[in-house]
């Protein structure tokens, strides 16, 4: 917009003599309106961006210089336009009110012509600042506009960039889960086994021996799977969650905690979040308990009767309450995954011995 009201001082001091009558008239007309065009191009750069005294200065100044050149050069069509000029420069450096006095004071300069001269050129000239005022200030609102776009798509991508961080972390902490919940009770399992096995292995009976390292063995390749699956952020499928936490029910009755399922009301189908986080709730409980709690049964508590909400609990009769309960990272992991969910979990005493372990899921 500068260069635009640069090109059209230039343009109308070039004008400014179209309409003298003698040499005489031409030559103060001329320098003055030079001095007024330098002042509108260099000037407006130097007073542009300073305190609103400097702008008001400037406005003034150049509205005593732009009366004078009107004068001189004969209401030239020269000085009109460098006048027009000041109108577009007043929008862009005072508030817009201030702005619309310029424009209407403009008009002015034709006092001193004959009336008729004086009601229509004054007239027409007031159309002139007051189309000037509207369009520069379309034109003010349109740059500002744009760089508040711009702005606020600088805004967007810092935010993008927060979102891909905090994706980044929550899959960092999913994956942390998964690896914990699913690794660490498979080598569970098999550390239980490899202990059971050491304690056989000098009663010479080689089948129950191979049962036990053939079951580890299951439980190292299960690991893997674990592995392989959390690394490539993949849900392996699983079966139903009854048949899934039947067979971990076994697994734990083989590792030797006797488990029983039982399935309270009718299942029904769930998401599949929901599902997965049943079953590592399940599967935390019953890891706990083989490494904890030194158990005789356990028993696994699954249910449906809620028609809002699934209930999970998985019940032993250990040594109870440990001290500091819950602080570890599965217990820690499997509140994060209630939370997520909008369900809750809670770790209570059962009766004189044991432990409760209970989540409840939207479902």
């Amino acid at each position: 917009m500068q260069w635009a009201l640069a090109i059209l001082t230039v343009v109308a001091y070039l004008t400014l003599s179209i309409g003298s009558a003698s040499f005489e008239q031409i030559l103060p007309t001329l320098v003055v309106g030079l001095i007024y065009s330098a002042l509108a191009v260099f000037g407006f750069r130097v007073v542009q961006g300073r305190s609103a005294w400097w702008a008001g200065g400037y406005v003034c100044a150049q509205l005593a210089l732009g009366f004078v050149v009107f004068w001189l050069s004969d209401a030239a069509v020269g000085a009109i336009l460098l006048l027009v000029v000041l109108v577009s420069q007043a929008v862009l450096l005072l508030p817009l009110p201030a702005a619309v006095v310029v424009a209407a004071v403009i008009p002015l300069a034709h006092v001193g012509m004959q009336w008729p001269h004086v009601l229509r050129e004054g007239l027409g000239t007031l159309a002139v600042t007051t189309f000037t005022v509207i369009v520069t200030e379309l034109l003010v609102r349109e740059r500002k506009a744009r760089a508040d776009l711009a702005e606020a798509h600088e805004r967007l991508r810092g935010y993008a960039a927060q979102a891909e961080q905090l994706a980044t972390i929550q899959e960092r902490n999913r994956l942390a889960r998964d690896i914990h919940d699913g690794v660490g009770h498979h080598l569970t399992v098999v550390q239980m086994l490899l202990e059971a096995a050491r304690a056989v292995i000098r009663t010479a009976d080689p089948e129950r021996l191979d049962s036990m390292l053939a079951k580890a063995q299951a439980q190292s390749g299960q690991a893997l799977a674990e592995v392989r699956r959390s690394v490539a952020a993949l849900r392996e499928h699983r079966p139903a969650l009854t048949e899934a936490l039947a067979t971990l029910a076994a697994e734990a009755t083989v590792a030797g905690v006797p488990t029983e399922l039982e399935v309270l009301g009718t299942p029904r189908a769930i998401r599949a979040d929901v599902d997965e986080s049943l079953f590592r709730a399940a599967q935390e409980g019953l890891t706990n308990v083989r490494k904890h709690a030194d158990a005789t049964t356990t028993a696994v508590v699954l249910d449906y009767r809620d028609e809002h909400h699934v209930r999970l609990e998985v019940r032993d009769d250990g040594r109870g309450l440990p001290e500091q309960a819950g602080a570890g990272f599965g217990l820690t992991g499997l509140r994060e995954r209630m939370a997520n969910l909008g369900g809750r979990m809670s770790l209570d005493p059962a009766g004189a011995t044991g432990l409760t372990l209970t989540v409840e899921v939207p479902g």
